[in-house]
Order: structure tokens, then sequence, then C-alpha cells
């Protein structure tokens, strides 16, 4: 075995640095075998642009593994604290609901599902499984000033500055050790149909390496221009093809509050994404190109703000929808963009790259002679998680009750709903769903095709729901916050009666009262977050 592995990651950003600042902990944690050399390539010349990001809990992990302060990362992202998603008139208008990170799991058996479909429903459901809905509500956050000691902590992700943080670990990954490398890719050198020698630069010269990580973003320009990776196109599942996307200073409008969650908020043709940071708001319109023009768009997400914005810059961005045959070929492993892309409505962005990072330290190749059989797991797990991602928000879509545009209309059709959705859908009309349910995510009638031969070495068999992600209360959490029907023989709603919440959820919100600060309050004192004036509700301006 050589006593040295290198590694080069082409393409800087917020996946490129999550896989350097990673490996560079995870693999020294791990006690690798052989020293790994890791080096990153990115361009000067592209321009850099400065988006805000909500994440979910895995992001802790992250953080963790790396041996990153939750302070320091705070102050130096621009980020706040996230405890759900707020979907705003997604199952109709005037409608809304969460999707909370922390539920109670009432023992021994949990039948705070069944107690609500047999209930008025006079209570939104997650309300009566986790007190985080209305602690969000309250503009709470989900820490103390002091320590601890309301029992169970509260569960929590992030908002923040995507190139703060992508210049945050760059900082962090160099001090340690990972070369930084400025210059273009000029051209790349093979040495076998599916074996990288080198890339050439500008003015870098050459760089070679063992292993390549191809973080380019939608430009894929190893794993798709060189090796030739094909993409699958997944647009029926998900129509949403381009963001509008615009900052908003809290200088030029304050809310008043710092919001402790997301907020998605459907539109005509598609949903804002409101990402609330300590200096700003980050919104952007996802929308569907086939059903609105970028200046109706423009307008639309304009409107959702309201008069405040009228001179602050706007940008569109095109995506499609999809991802790469295989996220690793030969000694290529793309991550990030450059293996695939899932709009952003569950916070899965960075997501995708921390999976793939963690996956990948996990399965590291110390060997040549190893890589076709660990590369071989590696994309079956990236491909099962990429396809529990796309039917959990095609979901959101397909149960929507919305009729007022020819988008919500369409995006309910059978043509648009995957066959793995379809036959999850229609089992839970005939039972709650629960753990069992995903031991092979097999339903009666599902389609077991494969995916098709894509060439040797492929895995074709169909994809595997393990709920790895999302479980079986995530997804009551949206069926049941978007009402979903019903056929189960025991839930009879013509006797429904008065639904009571769960003491230890009322003790929970008392507690949460008297402990836990505002949202704003902690940022300021703790992190110094500037106070802002606030400012009034400007017209049009949606909650």
């Amino acid at each position: 075995m050589n006593k040295r592995r290198r590694l080069l990651i082409v393409g800087g950003g917020s996946s490129g640095w999550i896989v350097a600042a990673y490996l560079n902990s995870a693999l020294k944690a791990l006690k690798a075998p052989i020293d790994v050399e890791i080096t990153l390539v990115e361009s000067p010349d592209i321009p850099r642009i400065s988006v805000g990001e909500a994440t979910i809990p895995s992001i802790r992990h992250l953080l963790a593994t790396i041996g990153i302060n939750e302070t320091d990362f705070m102050v130096a992202t621009d980020a706040t604290f996230k405890q759900s998603i707020r979907y705003v008139n997604w199952e109709k208008l005037n409608s809304f609901y969460h999707h909370p990170f922390t539920r109670v799991r009432k023992q021994p058996l949990d039948d705070l599902a069944e107690n609500w479909l047999k209930s008025d429903r006079s209570i939104p459901f997650m309300e009566t499984c986790s007190e985080q809905p209305i602690i969000c509500e309250m503009g709470l956050a989900p820490v103390m000033y002091s320590p601890w000691d309301m029992g169970t902590p509260l569960s929590y992700a992030y908002h923040m500055n995507a190139q703060k943080f992508a210049d945050y670990l760059r900082d962090i990954s160099v001090s340690r050790g990972v070369n930084h490398v400025l210059a273009n890719v000029t051209d790349i050198e093979m040495k076998s149909d599916k074996q990288i020698k080198a890339v050439n630069t500008d003015n870098a010269g050459r760089l070679e390496a063992d292993l390549f990580i191809d973080c380019t973003g939608f430009r894929a320009k190893l794993i798709e221009e060189k090796l030739g990776v094909g993409f699958e196109d997944c647009s029926q599942w998900l129509l949403c093809d381009r963001a509008v996307a615009m900052h908003v200073p809290y200088d030029k409008y304050y809310p008043g509050m710092v919001r402790p969650y997301t907020t998605a908020t459907a539109l005509s043709n598609g949903w804002v994404w409101d990402i609330p940071m300590q200096s700003q708001r980050s919104l952007g319109y996802v929308h569907s190109s086939a059903f609105i023009s970028k200046e109706a768009a423009e307008r639309e997400l304009r409107a959702y703000q309201g008069g405040s914005c009228d001179e602050l810059p706007a940008r569109f961005v095109d995506f499609k929808v999809g991802r790469r045959h295989k996220a690793w070929e030969g000694n290529c492993i793309a991550i990030g963009l450059s293996g695939g892309f899932i709009e952003p409505l569950e916070s899965t962005g960075l997501y995708l790259s921390d999976l793939g990072a963690v996956a990948l330290a996990e399965y590291f190749p110390y060997r040549d002679e190893d890589i076709e059989a660990l590369s071989f797991r590696y994309n079956r797990i990236l491909s099962n998680r990429f396809y529990e991602i796309l039917d959990f928000i095609n979901m959101h879509y397909c149960l929507t009750r919305r009729a007022d545009t020819e988008f919500w209309r369409t995006v309910q059709k059978p043509e648009h709903i995957t066959d793995r959705l379809k036959t999850k859908l229609e089992f839970w009309e005939r039972k709650i769903p629960s753990m069992s349910d995903f031991d092979d995510q097999f339903f009666l009638n599902q389609n077991t095709g494969s995916l098709g031969n894509l060439g040797a070495n492929f895995d074709s068999r169909a994809p595997v729901d393990t709920a790895g992600l999302w479980n079986h209360e995530s997804y009551q959490c949206i069926l049941y916050g978007m009402h979903f029907k019903s056929k189960i023989p025991s839930i009879d709603i013509s006797t429904a009666s008065q639904l009571n919440v769960h003491p230890y959820i009322l003790n929970r919100l008392q507690q949460a009262k008297n402990k836990l600060p505002k949202h704003a309050d902690w940022l300021q004192r703790t992190l110094g977050m500037r106070q802002y004036r606030y400012s009034s509700k400007p017209a049009g301006w949606v909650v």
C-alpha cells in the first residue's frame, strides 16, 4: 500500500470546502492507515454569489466532527437558529402548518396520530405531537442563557450565509493543512477510460492526484464533461426549474423579530423561501418557467415582500432537477450540484454535500483495488437518499387542494407523482404510517422494475426508501398537515371527539414561556447581533 493518498477537490464554494474540512478531520479521527493529502483548486474568476441557506439538524454532526464551536460558527456565518419549516398556503390558501425537528414519542404506545384522526381536528396535528410549532410562533430560541434544565433538549439547525460558511471552512481547512490553489482548470488528463490522472491549470501548473472530487457545480467538468456520466432528468416529478432571489437587509426592512424557522410560502406558480439571518432575510421564488415569465415571477416576489424592496437587486438561477447515474465513477466522485439537484423545499441543499462527504469518509478507498466495491456501495446509498428526498418533496405538491392556477392543478395529476410515492400514499390511506413501513419500502402493486441498463458496474435495482432522512413521524407531519384522506376503518369522523393536548407538551410550553429567550434577544446578547429599528409592515407583505 502506498504511504500517501492524494485527494484533489476541483471547485470550492460550500460543497468543496465541506468536503475538504470534513475529510481532513474525519480521516484523522478514524485513524486512516495512510496519510491523505488534500488539495482544493478553485477559480479566482468565477463570480461568488451570496445566498441564505437553511439546514437540517445533520449539520451539527458536520460541525462537531470538524471541531467547530457553535458560537464562533454563528458569528462568522451570520447564522440564526432554525427549529421548523412553516408551510404557508400549501394545502389551500390561508392555511399553514409546521414541520418541526422535535416530536413527542408517547410511551408505551404512540397513538398520537390515531387520536388526532379520530378527533374533531380543531388543533393542528403537529401541535398535538410537539411543543416546537408554538415555540416557533412565539419567536423563542431553542436554547437558554443558562445551562439547559428543561429535560430533553430541543432539536435545531441553522440559517446562514452560504458564502460566509464556505469562507469559514476554507480558513479552518487551510490552517489545518489543506492546500488551497487559486487557478482555472484548462485541461484534464486521463490514464484510462475511467481514471483521471491530473488536471492542468492556467497558473498553478499540473495537479496530479489519486482521487478527484468534482465540486464544479452544474458544469460538472469532471464527472460529465470528461467522464461522460449521464444525468437522469426528474423534472417530470418536480416542475419548478428556475428561481429569482434577493436579499432584504434589516437596515431596509426589519419585521421586529428574527423568526426561528424557515418559511415556505406557496405562491401562484411555486413557492418562496424566506430565510432569516442576523443582518438580512434571503428570499427566493422557486417557480416553473412553463407557467410564469421571469418578469411576472419577479413582480410576485416583490409583492410578497411589499413596498420596501422596489430598488433591491434580484437575480435568476436556472436549474434542472435530477441526478447523475453514478456519483462515483472510476476515481472521480461528484459532490454537490455536479452530482444532482432537488429544489430545497426541505432544506436539503447543503445536506446532499454533507452526505457525500460523510459517506466518502466511511467508504474512503485507501487502495485502488478497493474502488470498485466501495464505489458500488457509495452510489447505492447516494441513489437511495436522492429518491427518498425526491418522493418526500413530490408529496408536498401532490397533496395540495389548491386549484387556483394551472400550475397547482397540474402538479396534482397522476403523471407528476412518482410511482414509489403513489404506492406509499395508497398504502397510507389504509393505515397510519409506522416505522415498520420502512423495512424495505415495497408495497402491493409497486413497480419493481430496474433503473435501466446504463453500463457495466451500474446498480440497476429499483431504489428503496430506507427512512435515512425522514421516518414515519415526518411523513405523518406532512400527510396530516395537508389533511390527507384516510380510509382506515377505525377512523370515524362522524363520532369525532374533542382533542386534548398531552400534558407533557403543555408543561413544556409553560417552561418555554418562562425560560426561553426571544430569538432576536439571544442573538443580540450572545452573538452581538445589531439592534434594528422595527419597520411597520409594508402593504402586501405576507406573514
